[in-house]
């Protein structure tokens, strides 16, 4: 059984060591072939892992950091001036072979900056794109990009659909993922030129393209992936976000309305909780930075440990899957027949 080392940034997010840390332990309590190395200022890190009774070990590793990236630092400022951050620390790893993945809830502007410069693209991938699942009436669909690249070219909505139809592929052994391309209809002529451009390719390619989707295929579960560029994937992310706070605050508020409505919420508990539980965001915490020569995942800010916990269970779920090899060869598959 092959050993997989995830770098973490303890630093990372809203609450950091205070979830990262007990995380990462709960992790390795629960995966026997998973190793962490926790990044960060070491005196913060040994005072979070003797407040969890933990020391550190053989699959217990820490990486001294002496600088922290903060949450609104400008991306550029982070990748000239922190390099010795944890985040930039726990990239690094992952290029020098120290680590097979890295996680972080940290600043995604700098976290994305960052690795790509330090671990570049894979050959054939001109942009990482930021991929991330979605509930669907299904189960759930992988959407990319979602917010790093705001202008794309056809070739680039290509390589998205390769890069998550292979992410699928892999993790959820899937042996065909269906791809959709998120459109303003289903027919061939809607569309501006770049998606009718991309269509085209990706109707040409070895994926299994299903074609057009709109905005509710995507809960409706359509296809297994859903490709956009960054701008459409980032309202498609923030305005989902805000339908489900807003659903959650309307029914709390109705079923607080009076004593009948309090005795109605009572009564359907048992299902508001499998509702809850259904859509619960940290259930999908932990988007993947794909495209790169390494595997990365982003972490939401706010997540509290159990959501980071299926952050790090991503990350590794990747290397285990051999997804950047899977990728590279069905790209050198479509650069081979486009030749």
């Amino acid at each position: 059984m092959r050993n997989i080392t995830v770098a973490i940034d303890v630093m990372g997010g809203d609450h950091g060591p205070h979830v990262t840390v007990p995380a990462a332990i709960r992790c390795l309590a629960r995966y026997a072939d998973l190793s962490v190395i926790l990044v960060g200022p070491q005196d913060i890190i040994a005072a979070e892992l003797k407040t969890r009774r933990a020391t550190p070990g053989p699959r217990l590793l820490v990486r001294h950091a002496s600088q922290v990236v903060a949450m609104d630092e400008a991306p550029a400022l982070a990748l000239r001036g922190k390099k010795d951050s944890s985040m930039r620390i726990a990239i690094d790893l992952v290029k020098s072979g120290e680590a097979d993945a890295c996680v972080s809830a940290g600043n995604t502007g700098a976290l994305m900056a960052t690795a790509r410069f330090v671990l570049k693209t894979l050959p054939g991938i001109d942009r990482p794109a930021i991929a991330a699942v979605m509930p669907t009436i299904k189960g759930h669909a992988l959407v990319l990009d979602m917010g790093a690249n705001v202008d794309c070219t056809a070739e680039h909505l290509l390589q998205f659909g390769v890069m998550g139809a292979m992410l699928v592929s892999a993790v959820e052994h899937r042996t065909n993922p269906s791809v959709g391309l998120l459109n303003i209809g289903e027919e061939d002529i809607k569309g501006n030129e770049v998606v009718k451009q991309a269509a085209e390719l990706l109707r040409a390619s070895h994926l299994n393209f299903y074609g057009n989707v709109e905005g509710d295929d995507i809960f409706k579960g359509t296809t297994d992936v859903v490709v956009c560029d960054g701008f459409v994937g980032n309202v498609t992310l923030k305005a989902s976000e805000g339908l489900a706070k807003m659903i959650a605050t309307t029914l709390r508020a109705e079923f607080k309305r009076n004593l009948l409505t309090r005795i109605a919420g009572l009564i359907a508990m048992p299902v508001l909780k499998a509702f809850k539980q259904r859509l619960d965001p940290r259930r999908y915490n932990g988007a993947t930075l794909l495209g790169l020569k390494g595997v990365v995942v982003k972490s939401h800010g706010s997540a509290d440990r159990y959501a980071f916990e299926h952050a790090i269970e991503t990350a590794s779920d990747e290397v285990r899957n051999n997804v950047l090899q899977r990728i590279s060869e069905q790209i050198q598959l479509i650069q081979r027949v486009a030749a």
